[in-house]
């Protein structure tokens, strides 16, 4: 039987598929290979657009606020309070001329049965009206999470906050050195601090809500 030649046949085939075998290894690496995580260490963060307000009004000294039943409670809104919760939606509405953008996630003070309801109340109407729920699960005092579970969450963010843990989120938040930002929230209950992280660089806006008389 003759001999087959040497460059050819079942020999030939085996000795080119051994040399090929890391050039296509190496091919199938390349195409292959996972791209690095966008925001992995070192990445840049991504955009982010939070804005701060503080609950409606509260009862003054000597008075007691209301429940959503209409009882009596000191932790809850006052009526004027109340009526600010109910014009919240207005603000993000896009017939307003300077309306804000309309929340992606809601976040309200909680945490504890014991806590004040007023945060949850001011913005229930406004969460009803944008088909969200209100994430309470964070108390006064808890920033730094709170902090982490915003920025992870869809954005805009709408956040509303007890006025003496405002100035721990926004630092918890990176945003606590951006020019223009007040060392403490002002004794008022009709502003809205908007933060914007572009490209990892915080900006601030403080906008006035003027939803009702009196208003600034």
């Amino acid at each position: 039987m003759p001999e087959a030649p040497t460059g050819s046949g079942p020999r030939r085939r085996a000795v080119l598929a051994a040399a090929l075998a890391p050039l296509a290894v190496a091919g199938c690496s390349a195409e292959k290979a996972p791209r690095a995580p966008a925001h992995g260490p070192g990445a840049e963060p991504r955009d982010a657009l939070i804005m701060v307000i503080r609950h409606a009004e509260k009862p003054y000294a000597g008075d007691t606020g209301q429940d959503a039943e209409g009882e009596d409670d000191p932790g809850s809104l006052a009526g004027r309070g109340w009526r600010r919760a109910e014009a919240l939606p207005r603000l993000f509405a896009p017939s307003r001329t300077a309306s804000l953008p309309r929340p992606a996630a809601v976040f309200a003070a909680g945490g504890t049965a014991a806590a004040p309801a007023r945060c949850r109340q001011t913005v229930a109407a406004l969460a009803t009206a944008l088909r969200t729920p209100v994430r309470a699960s964070f108390a006064v005092g808890s920033e730094r999470a709170l902090a982490r579970a915003v920025l992870a969450a869809p954005m805009p963010v709408l956040v509303c906050w007890e006025h003496t843990g405002v100035p721990r989120l926004i630092h918890a938040l990176g945003a606590h050195q951006v020019i223009g930002v007040p060392a403490g929230w002002p004794d008022r209950h009709d502003l809205v601090w908007q933060f914007t992280r572009t490209r990892g660089r915080w900006s601030f806006r403080e906008i006035p809500q003027q939803l009702l008389p009196g208003d600034a």
